[in-house]
């Protein structure tokens, strides 16, 4: 059988280029984040199956690796469903494993726990532009934090990281998963309905109003409800008055500390930021994850069109370990995204070390060698990047090829002329 070269589908090899630019970004995202108190952590890349399965990661359960048992526990023979052959699987995000850490170790962990945790998570989907089958997550998280002081700091931290990576006028839309149900409610909605509703009402921004009035009407919903949801979109504006909006529209149906909760958040932002961009209010914003309980929201940009990164508040997915309700809220970038767009506008490294490259003499005597070597370690001693490679015939050829490597610097050595 011949070896494949091709890396497996949906995953890639990464060169050099792009990789010293992915080694630039984690060193710049540890340390903005730890300006803002967060603690790096990690989980194992290998989780329980019944965790992954604990139908609190929506669609992305549909997408697990699963691993088979090992040795004298796969009895393949005698399985009947299953978990009889399955006893873990690759992790799909980094926030059903933070919520297993955090109920195992909460009693050495401080009260709030603010966690940092960058790595690679894998799901069986379709690979297209800015999407692989195996990518690397990096989260936010503030846990036991009840308050909204946790949605301040997460969406801070957040875009002060891409400020210092040069992103301008982007948007975080943010909405409340209370709002999308008090809105759905108010228009007549039953709550045995609400998921159905959101799941179309995700689409408003690929199908318009009117596709989304189109599809509700298609699932058989009254023309009266529909209508009445509909007019809601239509006169609620993308800022602070928006939500006030909503607040007197809906009354009952949404409590007072919500729209409250959610006019603090975005003033406050507004008031603090230290990057460019702009707080909207998007009361069409959904997120897919079932386990989301308050305000939601994600990073819009233009230049790449559509998301790179979202989060929100989930109050109830730790006590599914604990039994005990814990506050928890998160806030994750699209990692690999913003490494495409940084590629795609050649990114350069700020400050990088001027690297120099000494081309020797491949009948260099191993005397004066030794001195070369002496030189160099010297040199890298100082700080300064020094690659000693063999001078090849194409000598053009080679030094071109190391200037794409950001090589700046030569410095040629004869076997006939260098002294030492």
């Amino acid at each position: 059988m011949a070896m494949k070269k091709k890396p497996v589908t949906g995953m890639k090899d990464i060169l050099p280029k792009e990789m010293a630019i992915r080694d630039y970004c984690i060193a710049l995202i540890k340390d903005t984040y730890k300006t803002f108190g967060f603690n790096s952590m990690e989980t194992p890349c290998v989780e329980h199956i019944e965790n992954l399965n604990s139908k609190q990661g929506g669609e992305n359960e549909k997408l697990i690796f699963k691993i088979l048992k090992r040795g004298e526990k796969l009895k393949i023979g005698e399985a009947k469903e299953e978990l009889d052959l399955v006893d873990g699987g690759l992790r799909y995000d980094l926030t059903v494993p933070l919520c297993r850490y955090y109920s195992n170790n909460a009693n050495e962990l401080p009260s709030p726990f603010k966690a940092l945790q960058m790595g690679n998570v894998w799901r069986a989907d379709r690979p297209q532009r800015g999407r692989y089958r195996q990518f690397m997550q990096c989260d936010i998280d503030i846990l036991g934090e009840p308050t909204i002081l946790a949605e301040i700091e997460l969406i801070l931290a957040t875009t002060t990281l891409l400020g210092k990576l040069d992103f301008k006028n982007f948007t975080i839309r943010i909405n409340d998963r209370r709002i999308l149900k008090a809105m759905a409610a108010y228009s007549g909605f039953a709550e045995a309905d609400y998921d159905t509703v959101f799941i179309i009402l995700d689409k408003m921004d690929k199908i318009g109003l009117d596709g989304v009035k189109e599809e509700l009407l298609k699932e058989g919903y009254a023309e009266d409800a529909v209508t009445k949801y509909l007019e809601l979109f239509e006169k609620v504006t993308a800022d602070i008055s928006g939500v006030q909006y909503l607040k007197e529209t809906l009354g009952a149906f949404l409590p007072e500390e919500v729209a409250e909760n959610l006019k603090t958040i975005i003033d406050s932002v507004e008031s603090t930021k230290s990057a460019d961009f702009k707080m909207a209010f998007d009361p069409t914003l959904v997120r897919g994850m079932s386990y989301y309980t308050g305000p939601i929201f994600e990073i819009s940009m233009d230049e790449y069109g559509g998301s790179v990164g979202g989060g929100g508040r989930y109050d109830e997915m730790i006590g599914k370990f604990t039994g005990q309700p814990t506050p928890a809220c998160g806030f994750s970038i699209g990692f690999e995204r913003i490494i495409m767009l940084l590629l795609e506008r050649d990114f350069e490294i700020p400050g990088s070390k001027n690297k120099t490259a000494y081309l020797i003499d491949k009948k260099m005597p191993s005397d004066k060698l030794l001195k070369i070597l002496e030189q160099a370690k010297q040199a890298r001693a100082e700080g300064q990047i020094v690659n000693i490679a063999i001078m090849k015939k194409n000598k053009k050829f080679q030094k071109d090829q190391m200037i794409t490597e950001g090589y700046t610097q030569f410095e040629e050595f004869y076997a006939d002329s260098f002294e030492g």
